[in-house]
C-alpha cells in the first residue's frame, strides 16, 4: 500500500468515511486537469469545491454526488480558456519588441 493509500485510508477512518466513496484516481484527474487547464492553484480548491457540492447534494439525497460533482467539475475544467494576463498582452511576448525580460529595450535604428 503506498503512501497515499495509506495517507486515504487514515483520513477515511479519521472521518468515519465509506471507503468506497472516495475513488482517489478520479480525485487526482480532476486536480491535474483543474492545474493544467486554469493554473495551479486551481487543483486543490477546485477538488475541495467538489467535494463540498457533493456534500451538499448527498444531504439533499443525490444517488452519487461526488462523482456527479467531480464529472462536472472535470468537463468544466477541459474546456476552461486561460485568458492572457495584462502583462501578457501589453509587455509579453506578444508585444511589438518585446523581450520577455523587465529590461529596457535598446532603441533600434541608425
Amino acid at each position: 500500500m503506498s503512501n497515499l493509500e495509506r495517507w486515504v485510508e487514515a483520513l477515511v477512518d479519521e472521518f468515519d468515511l465509506d471507503r468506497e466513496a472516495i475513488d482517489i484516481g478520479a480525485i487526482l484527474d480532476l486536480a491535474r486537469d483543474a492545474a493544467h487547464r486554469v493554473e495551479r492553484p486551481a487543483a486543490p480548491l477546485t477538488t475541495f469545491i467538489a467535494g463540498y457540492v457533493a456534500g451538499l447534494s448527498a444531504g439533499q439525497g443525490a444517488d452519487h454526488p461526488g462523482l456527479d460533482a467531480m464529472e462536472r467539475a472535470t468537463e468544466l475544467a477541459l474546456v476552461w480558456e486561460v485568458e492572457p494576463t495584462l502583462d501578457e498582452v501589453v509587455g509579453g511576448d506578444h508585444a511589438p519588441g518585446a523581450t520577455g525580460t523587465t529590461e529596457p529595450v535598446p532603441p533600434q535604428g541608425p
